[in-house]
């Protein structure tokens, strides 16, 4: 499984937003990750200043989200989607989206359970729980 670095995960980001801002050629993941910036406008500017939040720390104590946690959960969600992994979450997804009459809605209270998910398998020490996960999700769609 790919695991990468807090530097790693957020070099991809700002990256991606400097390739495509000259217009250079993306990979098909950067292509996903780009059209995750663009569905969140305020964290253009934060993408195009690198030396200023590249190492900025985002304790839950400042009060402000984490953008590249952010960004990184709706990146794993739309992989989540595209393959149905786990299987059902698309169907879920799915009905949620049409319940709320918005995709973006739908995918951001995706990732509060994929959040959620995380956390709790970090808290206990366990592999994240995929009928939870799936419940959560069917929970806000309700």
């Amino acid at each position: 499984m790919f695991n990468p670095s807090r530097d790693q995960a957020r070099s991809f980001f700002f990256e991606t937003w400097e390739k495509s801002q000259r217009g250079e050629p993306l990979t098909p993941l950067e292509q996903t990750a780009l059209s995750v910036v663009l569905l969140h406008p305020e964290y253009q500017g934060m993408l195009g200043d690198r030396q200023r939040h590249q190492s900025r720390d985002y304790g839950p104590e400042s009060g402000e989200m984490n953008p590249f946690l952010h960004l990184s959960l709706h990146l794993a969600v739309e992989e989540q989607l595209s393959i149905d992994q786990p299987p059902g979450i698309r169907a879920r997804f799915e009905s949620l989206a049409a319940k709320l009459g918005s995709e973006h809605d739908a995918k951001h209270r995706v990732l509060e359970c994929l959040g959620e998910t995380v956390w709790q398998a970090q808290r206990t020490g366990t592999p994240p729980d995929q009928n939870a996960y799936l419940e959560c999700i069917s929970r806000k769609s309700g």
